[in-house]
């Protein structure tokens, strides 16, 4: 005869919490804050980028023809590597504070939202602003040699503008932490 035992599930009090369940392990005091130290001053050096992006198009709009040329060549400077070095560095840290830490990825709406923010900008960075300033700083350094005229596009405005305006807001997020976890999702302890 044998005998057999019922089958027990797991009480709550049992069952592994997230963090047990984590498979990448959480970041020390350390490694935090020197994450976080990374990802505030790559942040800032992109915001700071799109401040002088946008001074240097105010200037060459308003700027006869060989000085909006030669803004438009400072322009080239640094809205190509230099810029979208500093947002992957910004989008890196950010991945690595969220996996590292009780927030996640995806876990809270407002990491969620700044992570889109991210990718989103990083995409019109690399996809539309770097072509668009490499063709005119072109157009800029032709007008400069052969002493041609040189006028800035008008739609320059809105790349330092729209940009500044959201990392405003993804840095307001970090601060304010204004949504709570999404559905679906596990507490963290």
């Amino acid at each position: 005869m044998t005998v057999t035992t019922p089958v027990r599930h797991a009480s709550p009090e049992s069952r592994p919490t997230p963090s047990a369940r984590r498979v990448l392990p959480r970041l020390g005091a350390r490694a935090r804050r020197i994450t976080l130290i990374v990802h505030l001053a790559s942040a800032g050096a992109w915001l700071g980028m799109d401040v002088v992006l946008g001074i240097l198009v105010m200037f060459a709009l308003n700027a006869p023809s060989t000085p909006a040329a030669a803004l438009a060549i400072a322009i080239g400077t640094f809205v190509g590597w230099p810029l979208v070095g500093a947002a992957l560095l910004t989008l890196l840290s950010g991945v690595v504070l969220g996996l590292g830490s009780k927030y996640g990825l995806v876990r809270y709406r407002w990491v969620l939202v700044k992570l889109i923010i991210t990718l989103v900008l990083i995409g019109l960075v690399v996809g539309v602003l770097v072509p668009s300033v490499a063709q005119f700083t072109t157009t800029a350094s032709a007008a400069l040699g052969s002493s041609g005229e040189f006028e800035l596009d008008r739609q320059m405005v809105f790349p330092p503008v729209v940009s500044s305006l959201a990392l405003l807001f993804a840095m307001t997020l970090s601060v304010v932490k204004p949504w709570g976890r999404r559905r679906g999702t596990a507490a963290a302890r």
